[in-house]
């Protein structure tokens, strides 16, 4: 471990002072599909000034100052004019149409949702989803450097960001998330991101740590989701058929329409998967609509609607014997309770754009959100809803500063959901093996959760080389609990009022020359508590129970060197978090929540891509993200055991994405590889799970039949080696009656799929 820390001590060292060239201006031309534009002439003042490079990126002479009106001119593409504010700043430009083909572009397009962080965050792009199996966003998610996702089904995900929520054991509940701009993460930081098909999507940004103010200061991070648009107007419509192993079948049938003021984007998506494992089925069917209109020259309209719903079979977690000699088993409790889940889920949101002025603008959003779910479980029978109203609005203000461009962004942001649960006896053991049935009731309860966000944050450029990012944002958050079974003293009726908090965030970039960046990050950040560690074992609200809050402190290098085909990104983190909140077992599968202690969250994060281009038909791009985690119980005792200096439970002490992509004309080829290092299992840490590697292919070939009918062809195999390994640990864990602790979810041995899409665009 010693030569690990060294060596990528080093590592960050080495980047961290690389000496490039003088300081000079640059920027980034890009297509709407975030694809770099080679040969663009960059006119000044109808001069030629510079020409991009085959990463789209542009260098203008040292003389000239900041900001600059300048001129896109290519023979593919629309010219067009903009601002230079920035260096790096990054300009799209849009495909000419020709006069015989009226459908080759798209005239308006929605702007992708943008975490609006000065210093880097982590992009996953249409391309890079497209290398994956489109069943789930968990290997995309898992390529990303200080990302960690462990997967016990398709419905139940673990997100880790830079360790934070390890502790979580069955979901996600220290990030928050977005999808079009609209909160998707629950009143209590709960977030479901497989109820959204990874086909609709055209981009994920990866905020990590408490960075991004417009979005919320979760401690975990913050994850943007942005929907695809159509890529040409006219109508099209496409098919996307996908066939596998263990019962899997996928098919995606979507429609997109423009016609310059207006786009359209509509799917309907299948998918079914009997499942390795005993009493793991799954049927799923989604709903998915995106349209945006324009107005005016000042006003755009768009509106976004998810509807997904799913029957899922749950084969719970298994102890060491049955994971080594019979994996494939399911737990035996869940197993004759025949466990499922049933989850019908609805989003539904509607923004306005409005711009005063070419400096002043705003976008409000309104949204609705419906969650029905309904889940038998061995110890009893949930019966749940959760019914969320909110609005956000975010004001953008550009002014000069000290003669550079400057930009304000602030708003508010209110949320307000309904949550009812009620729970019943599980009489499966007395229904001949029939699987589970209710009995009588025995909880009954309503939880109201409001929240209240106000934000403001300032980009400010110091210099020509140095900008600086100052935000604070303001968070109100209140529970009350209404017990509709118990009347009397039994009767636990509560409000919880959590003190306000204020959380402040910096950030400053230097560009050390046009090829090198230097950032920094210094911000704060909370976790508020989910509904079950509010709670005691009685069903009372906790009065002492408080939100986990920490610091982030960040530090870290960003440089395209070699002709900018090789791009490096290097930060090291330290996250301190106080007031850490921990789920105690009290029963079978049964949890309640207090603050604990104390974590340090130090990790080292280093990235690499590089584009080798043997011809105009052929090109390699080879990429590794690597994170070095070195996180630790600070000050933490539990049932009176010191675990103060153990390894943090549930994180893997080194994660390390690779793989190559390869084009050659219409073929390209996929290859990825993960490894996971070991982690600790328990909080003793006298338990680690074994390290394990896997690699996964995919196979693609483009064409077209005709000039309207264009076709893709596709075949991977997932688990290349047939590794045996666990997709997620269930840490802590307790044997009950003498049975074994049932630490391990096994994941899929080998599988294959394979399918093929139609596009036809009339």
């Amino acid at each position: 471990m010693k030569f690990l820390k060294i060596q990528a001590v080093m590592m960050f060292i080495a980047v961290f002072f690389n000496v490039l060239h003088a300081q000079q201006i640059t920027g980034v031309v890009k297509t709407n599909q975030e694809r770099p534009i080679e040969g663009v002439s960059v006119v000044i003042g109808h001069r030629l000034i510079s020409t991009t490079d085959l990463n789209g990126v542009f260098v203008l002479p040292e003389h000239l100052k900041l900001p600059l009106t300048v001129s896109f001119v290519h023979p593919h593409y629309d010219t067009s004019s903009s601002q230079l504010y920035k260096v790096n700043q990054v300009f799209y430009l849009k495909e000419k149409t020709e006069i015989e083909e009226l459908n080759t572009v798209v005239l308006m397009a929605p702007s992708a949702i943008k975490s609006e962080v000065i210093i880097p965050t982590s992009m996953i792009s249409r391309e890079a989803l497209e290398q994956q199996s489109p069943v789930a966003l968990v290997d995309a998610l898992n390529t990303t450097s200080g990302v960690y996702i462990q997967s016990g089904a398709i419905n139940t995900n673990r997100i880790t960001i830079r360790g934070v929520g390890s502790r979580t054991l069955y979901g996600t509940n220290k990030i928050k998330a977005y999808f079009n701009g609209i909160p998707i993460t629950n009143g209590v930081g709960e977030t479901a991101l497989d109820v959204y098909d990874a086909e609709d999507l055209q981009s994920i940004e990866i905020i990590k740590g408490p960075k991004a103010t417009l979005y919320g200061t979760n401690l975990g991070g913050t994850i943007l989701l942005n929907s695809k648009h159509p890529k040409s107007e006219g109508l099209s419509v496409k098919n996307n058929t996908t066939i596998g192993s263990y019962g899997l079948f996928k098919n995606s049938i979507s429609s997109d329409y423009s016609n310059g003021n207006f786009i359209l984007h509509m799917a309907y998506d299948h998918l079914e998967l009997d499942g390795y494992r005993d009493n793991s089925q799954y049927r799923k069917n989604s709903y998915f609509l995106n349209s945006s209109y324009k107005l005016n020259d000042k006003t755009q309209l768009s509106i976004v609607f998810n509807h997904s719903n799913y029957r899922a079979q749950i084969p719970s977690s298994i102890g060491r014997t049955d994971y080594l000699k019979n994996p494939s088993k399911a737990a035996f409790t869940w197993s004759q309770a025949q466990g499922f889940e049933a989850d019908k889920h609805h989003l539904a949101g509607a923004s306005l754009s409005y711009k005063f002025s070419e400096n002043f603008q705003n976008t409000s959003s309104v949204f609705y959100t419906f969650n029905d779910h309904y889940e038998p479980r061995p110890f009893n029978i949930l019966e749940e809803s959760t019914e969320g109203v909110g609005l956000r609005s975010v004001f953008t203000y550009h002014f000069n500063f000290l003669g550079r461009k400057a930009k304000w962004d602030f708003g508010t942001e209110v949320f307000k959901d309904d949550y009812e649960w009620k729970t019943f006896e599980n009489l499966y053991a007395t229904n001949n093996g029939n699987g589970s049935v209710a009995g009588q009731l025995l909880s009954d309860n309503v939880e109201y959760r409001k929240k209240t966000n106000l934000f403001s944050s300032l980009i400010l450029p110091i210099v020509d080389n140095l900008i600086f990012q100052f935000g604070v944002n303001y968070n109100n958050t209140t529970y009350d609990l209404t017990d509709k079974y118990n009347s009397g003293e039994a009767n636990t009726d509560a409000t919880r009022n959590f003190e306000d908090i204020v959380a402040p965030n910096a950030n400053l970039r230097y560009q050390v020359t046009p090829q090198q960046q230097l950032f920094a990050n210094v911000s704060y950040g909370f976790n508020y508590p989910s509904l079950e560690e509010t709670l005691t074992p009685e069903g009372v609200v906790n009065p002492e129970i408080s939100p986990e809050k920490g610091y982030n402190y960040e530090l870290g290098t960003e440089a395209n060197l070699l002709e900018k085909r090789l791009h490096l990104l290097v930060s090291y983190y330290m996250l301190d978090i106080k007031d850490l909140l921990v789920a105690q077992r009290i029963g079978d599968d049964q949890y309640i929540g207090r603050n604990a202690g104390r974590t340090l969250h130090q990790g080292l994060e280093v990235s690499a891509d590089y584009k080798l281009v043997i011809n105009e038909n052929f090109n390699i791009i080879p990429f590794n993200n690597t994170s070095f985690n070195w996180h630790k119980f600070k000050d933490f005792i539990s049932e009176d055991v010191d675990y103060s200096g153990n390894k943090l439970t549930g994180v893997p002490n080194i994660t390390m994405a690779s793989g190559v992509a390869l084009h050659l004309n219409q073929l390209s080829l996929f290859a990825n590889h993960l490894y996971i290092g070991e982690m600790p299992m328990n909080d003793s840490n006298s338990l680690f799970s074994e390290a394990y590697q896997l690699s996964n292919l995919k196979l693609q070939y483009s064409g077209q039949l005709f000039k309207s009918i264009g076709y893709r062809m596709h075949f991977g195999v997932n688990n290349l080696s047939d590794t045996h390994y666990a997709s997620s640990i269930l840490i802590n864990a307790t044997g009950f009656n003498n049975s074994e602790p049932r630490y391990y979810y096994p994941g899929n041995p080998r599988n294959y799929y394979g399918g093929v899409s139609i596009d036809y665009r009339f």
